[in-house]
């Protein structure tokens, strides 16, 4: 069966495209409703959103694909991202990732066997100031070090999800 839009997305991309001046303005914030409604931008729904848009394909997918904030690939429950641009890296985020890697079992880009954790490593989280940073799907966590991450990912897997910094 062919992927569609729930009525929910399909309504908050129309008023979407009736906030925006074209509908290429409305391509990033539908990029958005997509990525959520199925959990990542698989071929199929890049395809979709150009349909719903009337955008040709190639627009949708390069735009997609230029931005690391939309998933190419399933990623899991918790999206664990860590900064290592230059204020991270001064401060420890090498260590931070090691810690990740090895409690998790997992190398950057993939995900564990229960499909619960993804590790990934991102150029800017905007946080440098409170660095190193670690984004766990919308939440900053902040002043991370190899033991303070490695308690993060303990209480997210017992199912502890409150808020980050």
């Amino acid at each position: 069966m062919a992927q569609a839009f729930s009525p929910q997305a399909d309504a908050e991309i129309e008023a979407i495209l009736q906030r925006y001046p074209n509908r290429l303005a409305a391509l990033i914030p539908t990029l958005w409703v997509a990525q959520r409604e199925f959990g990542w931008l698989a071929e199929e729904t890049m395809e979709l959103v150009a349909t719903r848009l009337d955008l040709p394909p190639a627009k949708v997918i390069s735009t997609a694909t230029f931005y690391t904030m939309f998933h190419k690939k399933p990623v899991g429950r918790y999206h664990v991202q860590v900064c290592k641009n230059i204020s991270c890296y001064l401060r420890g985020s090498d260590e931070v990732t090691a810690a990740v890697k090895q409690k998790l079992g997992v190398a950057p880009g993939q995900t564990t066997a229960d499909g619960n954790f993804t590790l990934e490593e991102v150029e800017c989280l905007a946080a440098c100031g409170r660095a190193p940073v670690v984004q766990v799907n919308a939440d900053y966590h902040e002043w991370q070090t190899a033991e303070s991450v490695v308690a993060l990912l303990d209480r997210l897997a017992a199912g502890d999800t409150s808020g980050g910094v």
